[in-house]
């Protein structure tokens, strides 16, 4: 489906404005860790347990979303995820304690990966191949600008009102996001796909069984997880490395990085989709970023902003063209496209939450050093996976076509 001129541009718009409030009930809650232990009497564990159930919901439901989208459609389903998280997110703010408090952010979990592929595949959908890069990295940036204001927002509405009115801010303007794509986002065609669950799965199969997305998501698992140590390990890094740092300080370090990434979204869409290999662009500032990341337990002040800009740019551009490769694979083509997506972001989140965990144990056990180097060291080493996602054609060479 291709919506028209001034249509298309509306409708991804309002999908990016939708974007930036569902990162937003990604990151206010981190922003709320000392206020949710003293509110409950909890310690750090039950705030990771919390934080955790999140994830979990994201991660299972990824699979799910892609066919819900298949037989339901991408606007559908995306809309259905907004309520669905927004009202889990409003639903939080009422938590008697923190066990319900995880219960309901698993919830919203479910209702973030409910809307991360379909509503990229509608993204998608308005463009011809050959210009969905920047339009996907423009998108994607929106991310970023959610999660930024998320900490910022959820900390001086947490401080001021209350952890209460930060968690409902958020499910607030997520279920006003659904009443205003209801009204914006242009009616999609039916899926071509048929409603019995047993046809579904068998139009799916080439995605489950496709070697390249499987490598694609595998050797690009190491630096999703690094970009997340980065962005929710610094602040606890820097009260130990860096003490006299004011808290102020060491939580405006990774929010850099966060407003980077909206600037490198965008450039890595242009770069994706003019460039003869995309897996080189993936290798190559991945790997930049891992060497950096290893190096962050010697980097001084006045080193560590530029590094962490870095860092957001290289994230953005990395996973702009993650996100637009699978549009060229022949095999995840049409309505296959927005089930492709959810395995990818499933695989990440189950494998990268491991390696994340793995992250804090070590800066338990064996201090920040070993665990910086260790992000380093693997999400280079599992870049070479790369080499078997194959070449994806350059844009100018395809054919333009749309998705269902």
């Amino acid at each position: 489906m291709s919506a028209p001129g001034s249509g298309r541009h509306s409708a991804v718009g309002t999908l990016f404005l939708a974007r930036t409030v569902y990162a937003f009930n990604w990151y206010n809650i981190g922003a709320l860790a000392t206020l949710l232990e003293s509110g409950f009497g909890i310690g750090s564990a039950e705030f990771g347990i919390v934080l955790g159930m999140f994830l979990l919901g994201a991660g299972i439901f990824q699979v799910p979303a892609g066919m819900a989208a298949m037989r339901w459609g991408n606007r559908t389903t995306s809309i259905a995820a907004m309520v669905v998280m927004g009202g889990f997110a409003l639903a939080s703010a009422a938590s008697p304690n923190w066990i319900v408090l995880a219960a309901l952010r698993f919830g919203a979990g479910a209702g973030a990966a409910l809307f991360f592929a379909p509503a990229l595949g509608l993204v998608a959908s308005y463009f011809p191949q050959g210009s969905r890069g920047p339009i996907i990295g423009l998108y994607n940036s929106g991310f970023s600008l959610g999660s930024g204001i998320g900490v910022i927002l959820g900390a001086f509405v947490g401080e001021r009102f209350g952890w209460p009115w930060a968690l409902a801010v958020g499910g607030i303007g997520l279920l006003a996001s659904a009443v205003f794509a209801w009204g914006v986002l242009p009616p999609t065609r039916p899926t071509r796909v048929a409603r019995r669950t047993d046809a579904a799965w068998r139009s799916v199969a080439p995605v489950l069984r496709s070697r390249r997305l499987w490598a694609l998501a595998l050797g690009t698992t190491g630096i999703w997880a690094a970009f997340y140590e980065a962005a929710q390990y610094f602040v606890a890094y820097a009260r130990v490395a860096h003490p006299a740092w004011p808290l102020t300080v060491a939580a405006a370090v990774p929010t850099a990085m966060i407003f980077a990434e909206i600037v490198g979204g965008p450039v890595g869409g242009w770069l994706g989709e003019r460039h003869p290999d995309r897996r080189r662009i993936l290798a190559a500032w991945g790997c930049a970023a891992g060497v950096l990341l290893a190096l962050i337990p010697w980097l001084g002040f006045v080193e560590v902003w530029p590094v962490f800009v870095f860092l957001g740019f290289a994230d953005g551009v990395v996973f702009a063209v993650l996100y637009l490769i699978p549009s060229y694979l022949p095999e995840v083509q049409g309505e296959r496209f927005v089930f492709a997506l959810a395995t990818l972001n499933s695989i990440q989140i189950f494998l990268g939450s491991g390696i994340a965990i793995a992250f804090g144990f070590l800066a338990a056990l064996e201090g920040f050093r070993v665990a910086w180097v260790f992000a380093g060291v693997t999400a280079v080493l599992m870049l070479p996976t790369l080499a078997l996602v194959g070449r994806t054609p350059a844009a100018g060479r395809d054919r333009p076509r749309t998705l269902a």
